[in-house]
């Protein structure tokens, strides 16, 4: 089992052909155009098609699970927060008030409701996104291709060097949590909160020293190289568009188009019907 929660996993499928640049332009632009609009048609479009391409991309749930329900934990309080803090914004929002449950400054409101739902959404189709972009594409690949829209080498680099770190960091953390658990951190659920705590920073501080000298050893081989010191480079996984990469890029010029037609036709980026 692959206990890594980012990294490039290497597979076959249409989305893992498509070149680091094309991924990349479709997952800015989705996300940019997703997060402008509180039109709930569009966000539930856009939904169906980010959960879509995450099963066409044929991403395993064991992969994804931990980050997933991480997630979900994090959006649920949000919402909640939401709730706390201007429990009556969908209302000044919308411009309408239809209670639902309660009185007062927290009375439970259709839009109040409405609106959380939308926010919601922004992460149902945010997070299949994110996934397929980070899962399906070679780090090279998408430093090449940050560099191919405009962005300087050593910035592409220096993310797609984060990138392949990631994973390494998880097999260290592993490492390290099988070698404390030898010697005693019980790190189990049969243990209590506290113990648990001390046995993570029993982790964390072998862990962190161990990054700096991952990271001291990796700048002192770029130095070597003379890395930066000329304006340009060529990238060995530069990848020249296919027909699948144009096909790609229509379908979200589709999809950004349908969102330009909805914002002129709701005269702005929201969409309530009930009003």
């Amino acid at each position: 089992m692959n206990h890594n929660i980012f990294g490039f996993h290497p597979g076959t499928t249409p989305i893992h052909q498509l070149t680091g640049t094309t991924k990349l332009i479709i997952f800015l632009s989705l996300t940019i155009f997703g997060s402008l609009s509180f039109d709930l048609r569009y966000l539930l479009l856009l939904s169906v098609v980010a959960i879509g391409a995450l099963f066409v991309a044929k991403i395993k749930w064991t992969d994804v699970r931990v980050l997933v329900w991480l997630v979900i934990v994090f959006a649920i309080l949000n919402l909640i927060l939401i709730y706390v803090f201007a429990p009556q914004y969908g209302t000044h929002l919308f411009g309408s008030k239809t209670v639902l449950l309660g009185s007062g400054a927290y009375a439970l409101t259709f839009e109040q409701l409405y609106y959380e739902i939308i926010v919601f959404t922004k992460y149902l189709f945010a997070l299949p996104l994110a996934l397929i972009f980070l899962m399906t594409t070679n780090p090279s690949e998408f430093s090449a291709g940050l560099n191919k829209i405009g962005i300087s080498y050593r910035v592409a680099y220096a993310v797609a060097l984060a990138l392949r770190y990631i994973p390494d960091i998880q097999v260290e953390y592993q490492t390290i949590s099988k070698v404390q658990q030898a010697r005693g951190y019980d790190m189990s659920k049969n243990t209590s909160l506290w113990h648990r705590l001390k046995g993570a920073v029993g982790i964390m501080m072998p862990l962190m020293f161990t990054s700096l000298e991952q990271i001291d050893s990796v700048s002192r081989a770029m130095d070597l190289r003379r890395f930066g010191k000329r304006k340009r480079r060529t990238w060995y996984y530069a990848q020249k568009f296919k027909t699948l990469d144009w096909w790609a890029i229509a379908l979200t010029s589709l999809l950004i188009g349908i969102e330009l037609v909805l914002l002129l036709t709701n005269g702005s980026r929201f969409w309530y019907p009930f009003k």
